[in-house]
Parts: structure tokens; sequence; C-alpha cells
């Protein structure tokens, strides 16, 4: 049994790659995973602001918000999974702000597997080539990370529009077989 970390960057409930986050927890708990799917719109989560507080304070942020609690649950997991649409070739804002903030403790992360999610309005994944590489570019500062898979929702806008898409039956399947 794996402990899965489902990172959901959606700004929309139900939004697209939040439905494909949904099936991949689906997946996994079906697979007798231990997941959890944390949808960071919920949570407080302020930007870094370069302080190095954290350096001097064992990974202790001076920033009071959730990121701690975000931070103890990646470290416990073997799995993380980063979720994120399409934001002008880019990942959302809430994403970038949880990536910052690791910073107060990255080198306590190591040892992960990462599957990343991402939707996008246009139909080709190239459009989606910078979003990766925004996701690729924290596993990389990670000792040990690796990367597991990609989940494209292509061709999808409006909220719920990738219900019925093949990513969807995807999104469920890789989390079965993590």
């Amino acid at each position: 049994m794996k402990k899965v970390l489902i990172l959901s960057g959606s700004p929309r409930k139900g939004g697209n790659s939040d439905l494909l986050c949904d099936q991949f927890l689906r997946g996994a708990k079906e697979a007798g995973h231990d997941a959890e799917k944390i949808f960071l719109r919920d949570k407080k989560i302020g930007y870094c602001n370069a302080c190095y507080y954290c350096k001097d304070h064992n990974g202790e942020c001076a920033v009071k918000d959730d990121m701690a609690e975000i931070l103890d649950k990646m470290q416990a997991a073997d799995v993380i999974v980063m979720a994120s649409p399409v934001y002008f070739y880019s990942i959302d804002a809430q994403m970038k702000a949880l990536i910052d903030r690791t910073v107060a403790r990255w080198l306590d992360i190591p040892n992960k597997t990462f599957y990343y999610i991402m939707s996008s309005a246009e139909d080709s994944a190239t459009v989606m080539d910078c979003t990766l590489e925004c996701f690729r570019g924290l596993a990389a500062c990670l000792k040990g990370s690796k990367e597991g898979g990609v989940i494209y929702g292509k061709g999808v806008y409006g909220k719920g529009e990738v219900s019925g898409k093949p990513a969807m039956q995807e999104a469920y399947e890789i989390g079965r077989n993590i």
C-alpha cells in the first residue's frame, strides 16, 4: 500500500483538472492505497517572501498558513500527484505558490514518485509543454524523485467538459496501477 497525495491546483471545484484528480483518487483507493486529495483553493497558501527564515528554523516558515500541513503530507507521501489547468502555457497561481513554498523543506521531500495532470482548452499536448516543465522543475530539485506518468486533458475548456473523454479513464487506470 502506498500513501498518495493529490494536489489539485484547479481554481474550479469540479473543473477539468480537478475531475481528473478525482478519477486518479478513485483508482488509487480502489487499488487499496491510502489516498487523499487536497483542493488547493480551499487552503490558505501565501507566497514565499524569500526571507529564508526556514533555513535557520528547521524548515519552519515565517508565513503561518496551511502550507506546513501540506509539507508534512508531502513528506509522508510515497506518490505525489500535481494537477493544474494550463494558464498561458503554464501552471496556475495556486500551484505556483505551493511549489515556491516547498523551499522551506525541499531537502526533506526525497524519493517521491510524481504524476502530473494537466487540462487545456487546446487539443494539442504541445501547449502543455511549459506546464509540464514547471512540474518537472520541482521534481528535479528533489533528491531521488521519479516520474510515474502524465495525464493530458486536452480540448476541454468549460467546467466538466473532460467528462467522457479518454483522459478520465486514463486517470482512473493510472491511479489503480501506481
